[in-house]
């Protein structure tokens, strides 16, 4: 008996240890890029030019962050990332409280407030998750030609809100269904309205989708490169048009460290964004999954 005991531990602990072992090089090659984005950014040119890219820098220098900041050529334009940056912030918060709040309102009328065909309305919102970036192009830009938008922050703004609407119904519906509507009926007998209801019952029992939607949007949004180069120019790009053309661009030797250091400027958002709120996103969704 004990020597079966034994055997057994040990096959528990050779398979917890292939386990770790092949989590721990799974996650060594993914973080791989990561890793030479921040050494290259951190090195001077010579050092790289001399063979070296995966070790520590042997001199620790932050001169290319600030290059990539506020020196480098976007094109034409030797203004570095910062106004591009900027650009991109005004366009991603509007962007991401507009389509959250449609999409609240949405799944709240579709689960509380429901008409006859409200299922098929649900159905072609679905399906509009489905649409590829490349199918709207054409339509969109029509659209900002009409309004006059074509070209400006505002303009992109129209489009991820009312491209990210899909998702965000989607994510409120779904969360919103599993609300007992007894609740909604008990308020409406206290005389409650559509919207007091909404601000008062549904919102704060929302909080966790509403974090979920806020982070998707905010990293779809930040994250996007067709809508941004295709509905925008010049000084009005979103931050990710600006380092596709500091890479692009080379004067001299390719900087290397310059178009790393770019690359994580443009990156840090959203992975403060997984840092700090990761967990909240893994509870949101798991939230609305089993809750009810």
């Amino acid at each position: 008996m004990a020597t079966e005991y034994g055997s057994a531990a040990r096959s528990r602990r050779i398979g917890r240890f292939v386990i770790y072992a092949s989590l721990t090089g799974l996650a060594a090659f993914y973080l791989m890029p990561l890793w030479v984005m921040i050494t290259t950014s951190l090195k001077p040119l010579d050092e790289i030019y001399g063979g070296s890219f995966i070790g520590m820098p042997k001199v620790l220098t932050f001169e290319a962050w600030t290059k990539a900041w506020s020196q480098a050529c976007v094109g034409t334009a030797c203004t570095g990332l910062k106004p591009y940056f900027i650009n991109s912030l005004i366009m991603v918060i509007p962007a991401v409280l507009l389509s959250t709040a449609i999409g609240a309102l949405n799944g709240y009328v579709l689960t509380k407030w429901q008409f006859r065909g409200s299922n098929l309305v649900f159905g072609l919102i679905l399906f509009g998750c489905f649409l590829p970036f490349q199918a709207v192009i054409l339509p969109m830009a029509q659209v900002l030609g009409k309004l006059g938008l074509s070209g400006t922050i505002p303009g992109l703004v129209l489009v991820h809100t009312v491209y990210g609407i899909c998702f965000t119904t989607m994510f409120f519906r779904n969360y919103f269904v599993t609300i007992p509507s007894e609740l909604t009926k008990a308020a409406q007998i206290d005389g409650a309205g559509f919207f007091r209801i909404f601000f008062s019952i549904m919102l704060p029992a929302a909080l966790p989708i509403m974090v979920v939607s806020c982070i998707w949007q905010f990293t779809q949004i930040w994250n996007d490169f067709l809508f941004g180069v295709s509905f925008t120019a010049g000084s009005s790009s979103p931050v990710t048009v600006a380092l596709n053309n500091v890479v692009n661009v080379t004067m001299g030797r390719k900087q290397y460290n310059v178009d790393m250091a770019a690359a994580m400027i443009a990156a840090l958002p959203t992975l403060v964004v997984y840092v700090v709120a990761g967990r909240y996103f893994v509870r949101g969704l798991t939230a609305g999954a089993v809750k009810g």
